[in-house]
């Protein structure tokens, strides 16, 4: 079969976009599989971050892009037996044999209701989210039907050697989430120096955190705030040294969604938290907010702990 993917947040370096890479690598093992996008370095910085097997991947020209004309887009999309679109709240119009559209956050506005939007819902086979998070808002919002496919983990197994470190692991800043501190990174900094200062002894706070260049300025302004504490920064480190970290790590910590109003900005509590999961494989006990998909992840008292 020959399958084609989008994902119009592939320089984004995220969870989603490895979600979305790692089902391409999977089906690549058996099909042919194109890559909807222009920029092949975007593409050798995901397979390094995330020690993905992309030899089995094609880059294709995006033809998903703003300048793309639509004859162009449904002459080649004709060509394919499915493609698998990551949705922002749009629906392409494509003559694929099949079309699946992946949802991966609580969205706020959706293509539905006119005619021609309709016509476009009526060429999907089947639309899935990444949580039951984000499935409950997408049909409830918009009355569609959704399934669940959780992001995989591979398990990369590191020599256990636990050290007192709390652990977190996330984007320094999300693109397409208007939160200044999405990953309320400074709320859990704050309340490290603050249990410090009352007398927390001999632990060692770590973020693993991805900055892009745009964000350098503010992301130093925060880490100049951590000065004379045992708070410590990996920056942009791949999968294989993530492991390192997790395996060393007794406490996962993570906080999205703290302070905010969910009813008003669902999307700014965690979808899933693929972290939370890959440090569980570790032997990490969770400490995560009691908000979005981390809910999933974590049972009270059982695997880890909900505040």
């Amino acid at each position: 079969m020959r399958i084609g993917i989008f994902d119009p947040y592939l320089d984004d370096l995220g969870g989603g976009e490895k979600y979305m890479l790692t089902i391409a690598e999977y089906l690549s093992r058996k099909n042919k599989v194109d890559i909807f996008w222009d920029d092949k370095e975007d593409l050798v910085k995901l397979k390094e971050r995330f020690s993905l097997d992309i030899s089995g991947l094609n880059l294709v020209k995006n033809i998903f892009s703003p300048n793309a004309s639509l004859l162009k887009k449904l002459f080649e999309t004709k060509k394919y037996d499915a493609i698998i679109f990551l949705s922002d709240g749009s629906i392409p119009l494509v003559l694929s044999k099949k079309l699946f559209i992946h949802i991966q956050q609580p969205l706020g506005k959706m293509q539905t209701g006119t005619f021609i939007n309709n016509l476009k819902l009526m060429r999907v086979n089947k639309f899935f989210s990444n949580s039951e998070y984000t499935k409950s808002f997408i049909d409830k919002k918009f009355a569609i039907k959704t399934m669940v496919l959780y992001p995989p983990v591979v398990f990369r197994p590191k020599k256990i050697n636990k050290e007192n470190i709390i652990l977190h692991v996330g984007r320094f800043r999300v693109r397409n989430v208007e939160s200044v501190d999405y990953k309320k990174q400074a709320v859990m900094i704050k309340v490290f120096k603050e249990m410090v200062d009352k007398g927390l002894k001999d632990w060692k706070f770590i973020l693993a955190v991805s900055v892009q260049d745009k964000d350098i300025e503010a992301f130093e302004r925060m880490r100049k705030n951590t000065e004379k504490y045992h708070i410590e920064f990996l920056v942009n480190k791949n999968n294989d040294e993530l492991w390192n970290i997790y395996s060393k790590a007794k406490i996962y910590w993570h906080a999205s969604g703290f302070g905010e109003d969910l009813n008003k900005n669902p999307e700014f509590a965690e979808h899933f938290g693929i972290s939370t999961v890959e440090a569980m494989c570790a032997g990490v006990v969770p400490v995560v907010i009691n908000a979005g998909g981390q809910k999933e992840i974590v049972e009270e008292g059982e695997n880890g702990l909900l505040w």
